[in-house]
């Protein structure tokens, strides 16, 4: 598993790089934002962690142009701020989990391994499965890909995971725990704003389907039947 950590304070860089290739990671540092693409290029990883103050192009730029072009890549994003409003617009922009600074060393190695685990998984089950469809939507799980009206749309992986789930489960009522443990997983330190984030960034992406994900005030979210 190769991760590739993007953080300008190299001591804090060198400290999650030891930890993780103590875990069996195989591990890439850039210390700018401008030497992550030329990296990807060159081979990509299995997740990024991705620190919001960087030189050369804000982290959030960064998440953005990631998910733009590598939307299967998760991202573990690192932000020293505290305010709420950071967080949520970089889970808006794509990024896959957040953490926030000082971080517990032992804390960011488990995310990491439930980001990249989500990603593999994701993966080895497209491989088994083929195409559902429910209305105008149609997710083709072998390429892992999601069309609305023959239009292909780019989803995160978990994006992707939920809209997943709902069409599988149509007229299921979810409420934010059930979809915590079944998207992010019971080991995940994640809220439920995180839930809401994702929710609405799916939404805003189904087109024409978006009135059919359902909000079900005081229980959760559900996905009408076509």
């Amino acid at each position: 598993m190769k991760i590739l950590v993007v953080d300008d304070e190299e001591d804090i860089a060198s400290l999650i790089q030891f930890h993780l290739e103590e875990e069996g990671y195989q591990v890439d540092v850039c210390h700018n934002g401008m030497e992550v693409f030329p990296r990807l290029e060159k081979g990509l990883p299995d997740g990024i962690i991705l620190d919001l103050m960087l030189p050369g192009i804000n982290g959030m730029d960064l998440c953005k142009r990631i998910k733009e072009k590598y939307p299967q890549i998760p991202i573990l994003m690192v932000t020293a701020k505290t305010g709420e409003t950071d967080v949520v617009l970089g889970l808006e922009l794509g990024a896959d989990d957040y953490i926030k600074k000082p971080f517990n060393i032992r804390e960011l190695v488990a995310r990491v391994r439930t980001v990249t685990r989500r990603n593999m998984e994701a993966a080895a089950a497209s491989e088994s499965v083929g195409t559902i469809s429910s209305g105008k939507i149609q997710i083709n799980q072998t390429a892992h890909k999601v069309y609305v009206d023959g239009k292909e749309i780019e989803l995160t992986l978990i994006e992707y995971k939920i809209l997943q789930l709902f069409v599988t489960n149509p007229g299921v009522a979810f409420s934010r725990d059930k979809l915590l443990d079944r998207i992010w997983g019971k080991d995940v330190f994640v809220t439920d704003r995180t839930v809401d984030v994702n929710i609405k960034r799916l939404r805003d992406k189904l087109l024409g389907e978006k009135e059919r994900l359902q909000t079900i005030r005081g229980v959760g979210y559900r996905f009408h039947d076509a």
